[in-house]
């Protein structure tokens, strides 16, 4: 049979995804022993679990890259005869839920305390029931060759079970108290979040220079100066060492005068502090203690006993302890007043511009309040050595190795995790009478052992577990990858994969961070529509070339569409040469099969070490130029047997090498192809 003129993807991709589904081959108790008899009969298993992808998303490049570049090692590991097993599964994603829901609300004029607790579980059970299933019918698009019976979600019944397990098993060890502490808190929100959910967003402000006594501090947050309990110094800095101990006494605003009169000086006294925390080479030396609305400030306060002020508000209000003056006003209205004032009473030296790091909420873009707050926190020492072992020890290798270091910084630093959140929708904090629920990552840390089956001793767990290796971009290695190692390590004994590999996050062109809000956005999906899954897909794979960041153009996509072409019409020349007779002769010689077989060893041996650029820049030259441009236009006038058999290896092989690639055009050509004990393509033995 013929191959037609052009290849159509928008004609084939339904279709053969389809077919891999009906095959149930994603499945991996439903892979044919194949290769019974051979010497590598005994593979084994090869297992994954997805990145779980929350219930509000759609596909964007970063999910397009990070996916392909899976599917590309389980595609070849399957033909490889491994029980390849690759899990699927949906995020909750809670505080992604309550954006997105009370962007709904706001549209009906409400809002989730005006519709109330259960109200909003209904509804966000209804947008996962409708929303849920979009971005995995976006994975089927893009080729993913996931085992959809073992779909998971972080919210189903058994998964609830077992993040209870987890949460009981650290409070009965002491691991999970509630304390107050200075946490980063979201006033949109309304909520605390994590250190690690914070966008520090680079953004034009002013530098205020604020007298205080004799010493002159600098500040872009003049309003916390009423918060102020302390100044601190470096315990061995020659200036100040005879200062520490001694309370100081300076002038400033009048907090208690009522806004209706005019500002008035007060005097307070400032206890001096040495702590090593101080950077003396920093500006004077000498900084003030705010330990209410500064989670460093927070810590000298508790090394030195240091009374909290709280100024600032949940609703990011001024409250009484900021005084009559300033009491109800929001942040930035405080701001402006009290600069006024201090203008006034002659204690502001100078203002300058300022470009100074805002911290924002990851998923509203409200500035983030640090406020003293009572939460639920996790202990962290022990849990922080597990992870370290874990890499130390070999039992986890990271790729690239330049991750090593920051890994280790980060976990050597690490303090306690704050857990608890103040939302309705997902995992309820197990305490009678707590009605906060879990960070979402308390539960994310649990997903490749839960969906396995833990905490019971299934089939599934004991047989799959642990996982071979996992990847994602480097802005979730410490909101996720490590918290999955150590959580493996407490409630299995064992690491939940063995490599992680961290892959380039995509920008644009211009090396902007990729935004849908900001415009610079693109979606996937409209490339697959545009050039096809498998050119999207080599074009990916192609640019992951070990860069930090890759800087994605829809040139490269064009590149493999043309490349796919390319290839579609080398299938259509051999099948016509060879009047559609493909036969393979694995006992071939010549120095065409002999090249192959080293560019098909390369290719192998940069799959398995994530060089996935390299891998598509070896296939795409033997193609093009070894088999096309050379031995096709060589042998054109040649019509012998042997020439149609070395063609019809070529072929078939090449077909298999490009299989991870480019899944869809080369399980058409295979399918499409007359040959004697032909399977499919996706579980044909890989080339060697």
């Amino acid at each position: 049979m013929d191959l037609p003129k052009a290849y159509n993807p928008k004609e084939v991709e339904d279709k053969i995804y389809n077919l891999w589904e009906k095959s149930g081959y994603f499945t991996p108790e439903n892979l044919p022993d194949r290769q019974a008899g051979l010497p590598d009969t005994t593979k084994g298993n090869f297992v994954a679990a997805i990145a779980p992808p929350n219930i509000t998303g759609e596909l964007h490049m970063g999910h397009a890259l990070e996916h392909t570049l899976q599917d590309i090692i389980f595609r070849m590991k399957r033909m490889q005869g491994y029980k390849a097993l690759w899990i699927p599964g949906m995020d909750h994603a809670s505080i992604a839920v309550h954006v997105v829901l009370e962007k709904e609300l706001a549209k009906e004029g409400l809002t989730r305390f005006k519709i109330g607790r259960e109200e909003f579980l209904k509804r966000a059970w209804a947008w996962k029931d409708k929303y849920g299933g979009v971005i995995l019918d976006q994975f089927r698009k893009l080729g993913l060759s996931l085992d959809w019976t073992r779909l998971r979600f972080t919210m189903d019944d058994k998964y609830q079970k077992a993040v209870e397990t987890a949460f009981l098993h650290y409070y009965k060890k002491g691991w999970i108290y509630k304390g107050e502490r200075v946490i980063n808190w979201c006033t949109k929100c309304q909520t605390s979040i994590s250190d690690l959910e914070v966008n520090y967003v680079t953004e034009k402000t002013k530098l205020y220079y604020i007298k205080f006594g004799p010493f002159i501090l600098a500040t872009t947050r003049p309003e916390t100066k009423l918060g102020d309990t302390a100044l601190a110094v470096h315990p061995s800095d020659e200036r100040y060492k005879k200062l520490i101990g001694q309370d100081l006494e300076i002038e400033t605003v009048n907090n208690d005068a009522p806004l209706s009169e005019k500002p008035s000086l007060k005097k307070i006294k400032l206890k001096i502090v040495g702590d090593h925390s101080v950077d003396p080479n920093f500006g004077t030396g000498i900084i003030k203690v705010t330990p209410a609305h500064d989670i460093t400030d927070f810590e000298i306060s508790q090394r030195h006993d240091l009374p909290l002020v709280k100024v600032i508000d949940e609703n990011g209000k001024m409250t009484e302890m900021a005084g009559v003056r300033f009491q109800g006003a929001k942040v930035l209205a405080a701001r402006e007043q009290i600069v006024k004032d201090m203008q006034e009473l002659g204690l502001i030296e100078k203002i300058e511009d300022y470009e100074h790091n805002i911290g924002r909420c990851d998923r509203c873009n409200s500035i983030i309040e640090p406020l003293p707050s009572k939460q639920w926190f996790l202990k962290m020492k022990e849990l922080a050595k597990l992870a370290l072992d874990a890499v130390e020890d070999g039992e986890v290798a990271l790729s690239p190795e330049r991750w090593i270091g920051p890994y280790k910084t980060w976990l050597e630093n690490l303090r306690d995790w704050n857990i608890s959140r103040q939302l309705w929708w997902g995992h309820k904090i197990p305490i009678e009478g707590e009605e906060d629920i879990l960070d979402t990552w308390f539960s994310s840390a649990l997903w490749p052992f839960v969906i396995l089956g833990w905490p019971e001793e299934t089939d599934d767990f004991k047989k799959y577990y642990p996982t071979q290796f996992i990847t994602s971009a480097r802005d979730i290695l410490f909101l996720w990858q490590v918290r999955m190692i150590f959580s493996g390590k407490e409630f299995t004994g064992k690491a939940p994969f063995k490599d992680l590999y961290i892959h380039p996050i995509v920008q644009t062109k211009e090396g902007k961070r990729m935004s849908k809000s900001l415009g610079t956005g693109i979606n996937p999906i409209e490339l697959i529509e545009k050039y096809g899954a498998d050119a999207l897909r080599f074009g990916l794979a192609y640019q992951t070339t070990g860069v930090q960041d890759m800087k994605f153009g829809e040139d490269v996509i064009l590149m493999g569409k043309k490349f796919g072409n390319k290839f579609w019409n080398i299938a259509r020349y051999i099948l016509m040469k060879t009047e559609g007779k493909i036969i393979i002769n694995n006992g071939l010689s010549s120095p065409i099969i002999d090249r192959f077989k080293e560019v098909a060893g390369d290719i192998t041996k940069n799959i398995d070490g994530y060089k996935f650029g390299e891998a598509a820049h070896l296939i795409y030259d033997f193609i093009w130029h070894d088999f096309a441009d050379k031995y096709i236009e060589e042998t054109k006038d040649k019509d012998d047997e042997e020439t149609k058999a070395i063609l019809s290896y070529l072929l078939i092989n090449s077909l298999k090498l490009l299989h991870p690639f480019m899944p869809f055009l080369t399980e058409e050509i295979y399918q499409i192809i007359e040959m004697p004990g032909k399977k499919m393509l996706l579980i044909e033995e890989w080339p060697r």
